[in-house]
Order: C-alpha cells, then structure tokens, then sequence
C-alpha cells in the first residue's frame, strides 16, 4: 500500500494533472481539498480522464473538498481546471493498494 500526501497550485486559467493513471497498483482513495479563506470566491473543475472539461465536478464556495473511497472509484487521470483570478492552493491525498 502507498500514500502519496502532497500541495500543489495551480495558477489562474490553468489546468492540471491532479493524480495519475496508476500503472501497477489500484487506487482505493483520493480527495481534494482547496486551502482558501472562508469568503474567497473561486471555480475549480475537477475532471475524469477528459482534459477538455465537457463534463466536470465544480467545487466552488463552500464546497472546498472532493473525495472519492472504494474499489471501484476511477483509475484514469484527474485533472483540475483553476477557473478563477487567483492561484488555488490544492491539499492532495492518494493511496494506492
């Protein structure tokens, strides 16, 4: 088993490969959490295997945390698109089995 505990930012306007495609393990948890004050506005759109963001999760407002559990939770790459005027500051969690 690994955990791989990480921050990253991703700039304004940017996307981002939030986790990659595990080659030889099987992811079995992941979550996202963006690290903002309280009252800053901010649209960050997290995507499943698809770099383009036709279909996407929004965590914005006070919905600053993503987290998926089990052993049939997606295991291709999450990217994240930072959809606002400042950098986000993302707190990254995976364990892989």
């Amino acid at each position: 088993m690994v955990q791989t505990v990480k921050t990253v930012n991703i700039p304004p306007g940017k996307t981002y490969i939030l986790f990659e495609k595990p080659h030889i393990l099987w992811r079995v948890f992941f979550s996202v959490q963006v690290v903002l004050s309280v009252d800053t506005e901010y649209p960050l759109y997290l995507s499943f295997g698809d770099d383009r963001f036709i279909s996407y999760y929004r965590l914005s407002g006070q919905n600053r945390y993503f987290e998926a559990t089990g052993d049939d939770i997606f295991q291709g790459d999450v990217w994240a698109y930072n959809n606002s005027n400042i950098g986000l500051n993302c707190a990254l969690t995976e364990i892989l089995h």
